[in-house]
């Protein structure tokens, strides 16, 4: 437990407190982060529950609720600690988005990307400009939840055509903290609608699919600090009115992967609902061969590229979860008790996206593909977890090849960290060592992120250096690597077949 220094204290002190709203798909959290002498606390001040919302035949995000649960972390903030505050950012998932009228008020909850309002419009759009084109504008991975084929679906609707703005999901929280309209790089480029070869909207190509482009904000850099808290809230709250509101990185993954202690050559995965495996470029990699891969080119610190792919992650294990009412460390065990390599899920398979029973739909995808898997809850779990590790060495060869750079090791952050038997299984199916940790990768990279914006760290170098001395991963070395090869090849041969 972090305790509170008196105001003598902390005023002869280096000590720097900046607070991170980290939005995930499932739940929200207000995270302290204490910044003293180079080393980094973390301490959880509020936690809520967060998922989709059904509105008559829609999913929705219920992002009034979310707001609420955000004062309230201010609230618990400032009773323990006191109105003063260095700085308040807001990180979320991409890709959804709220629109805003002049008033400046939300025209009604946001779109769940899980929503169906979205099957089938990637073709809709290919009719109208080529899969070729976006993406040689983009650099975009095709994915049906992606903002582009939103908007699109949304085209002819009454609330886009009285739209004054629009805003991502995070990008909208830090405007009702303080009062200003950005949409910040990393978040933005995951949208499939910004120009990653010129930096800018892509403009040309939203005008030809009837999109408006008025209704788009200013692009800015991660980092950057984007006014003060706003005077109403901050007296609400009990926080300092002069708290700046900084846009961090606005996406998680940009900050999870900026608080990614990755070693050259490595590549990262962060693990939660979803897996982004990737690894850090310096610039856009759009090509012929990165289309027909569909990987992604997604802003980062620094003007980095996070070079990407997107594939299903922990999503499957937490429905079955939710399903069964055990714990995760209960079918953990269940898993390691079960026979190995029985079958292999592709769970980028749109049956997997919001089944209404994700273990039937596993087992009935098994059947169908004439693979034997048994109706039991470990076999199912292992059968996940084999599956998530088989991807992550697709795509690190799909890397490879298409960098033409050797990966040397996986990085693994976020929740999926937690789950042991997932690392070693990684380590096993890539034949490379695997580094897990910092599991608070998110909330790290935003509040360090905020550190930056504020002086208090001046390069990416020593960020990171900060993440080396305040967080000890786990090491996981690949065993069984013959059976694990024999498995692999099997199942590449009846894909093939």
């Amino acid at each position: 437990m972090i305790n509170k220094p008196d105001d003598e204290q902390r005023a002869t002190s280096n000590e720097q407190r900046f607070l991170a709203f980290d939005l995930g798909a499932s739940s929200g959290r207000a995270v302290l982060g204490i910044l003293d002498d180079g080393k980094l606390k973390l301490e959880e001040i509020h936690r809520f529950s967060n998922g989709p919302l059904e509105q008559g035949d829609s999913l929705r995000w219920d992002t009034e609720a979310i707001f609420q649960e955000m004062k309230q972390g201010l609230k618990a903030y400032a009773e323990k600690y006191g109105p003063e505050l260095d700085g308040i950012s807001v990180d979320s998932w991409g890709v959804d988005y709220l629109l805003l009228g002049k008033d400046g008020r939300a025209l009604g909850l946001p779109y769940n990307y899980r929503d169906k309002r979205t099957d089938g419009v990637p073709e809709q759009v290919f009719s109208v400009v080529s899969r070729e084109k976006v993406f040689a504008q983009t650099g975009n991975q095709d994915i049906a939840i992606n903002t582009l084929y939103q908007l699109y679906s949304a085209r002819d609707s009454e609330e886009l055509r009285s739209a004054d703005k629009m805003l991502l999901i995070a990008d909208y929280f830090n405007y009702l903290l303080c009062g200003e309209m950005k949409g910040e790089y990393s978040l933005v480029s995951t949208s499939q609608m910004y120009n990653s070869q010129e930096g800018r909207w892509a403009e040309d190509l939203l005008k030809e699919l009837r999109i408006p482009t008025n209704i788009l904000p200013d692009i800015i850099p991660p980092g950057t600090i984007i006014g003060k808290l706003r005077p109403e809230l901050a007296e609400e709250c009990g926080i300092a009115k002069e708290t700046q509101v900084i846009a961090s990185a606005s996406h998680d993954t940009a900050c999870a992967v900026a608080a990614t202690p990755l070693q050259p050559g490595w590549a990262y995965v962060s693990s939660g609902t979803w897996a982004l495996i990737g690894v850090e470029l310096d610039k856009p990699l759009i090509n012929d061969d990165v289309l027909q891969a569909n990987f992604t080119n997604e802003g980062g610190a620094e003007d980095t590229i996070r070079f990407l792919k997107i594939a299903a992650g922990l999503w499957p294990l937490q429905c079955c979860q939710k399903k069964w009412g055990i714990s995760f460390d209960e079918i953990t065990a269940l898993a390691e008790g079960a026979k190995p390599f029985a079958a292999r899920l592709d769970l980028d398979d749109p049956r997997f996206v919001n089944p209404e029973d994700m273990e039937a739909e596993i087992l009935a995808d098994c059947a169908e593909n004439g693979q034997q898997l048994e109706n039991e809850r470990g076999a199912i779990a292992r059968c996940i977890m084999e599956s998530l590790a088989f991807k992550y060495r697709s795509v690190i060869e799909s890397i490879e090849k298409l960098t033409g750079s050797e990966v040397k090791g996986l990085n693994i952050v976020g929740g999926g960290v937690k789950n042991k038997l997932l690392c070693q299984l990684a380590a096993n199916a890539i034949q490379r060592p695997v580094k897990a940790g910092p599991i608070e990768a998110t909330s790290i990279g935003n509040v360090l992120l905020q550190a930056k914006a504020r002086g208090a760290i001046t390069t990416m170098k020593e960020l990171r250096g900060v993440v080396v001395d305040s967080f000890v991963p786990a090491i996981y070395e690949p065993k069984e690597i013959a059976a694990w090869d024999k498995a692999y090849e099997r199942f590449r041969e009846e894909d093939s077949g």
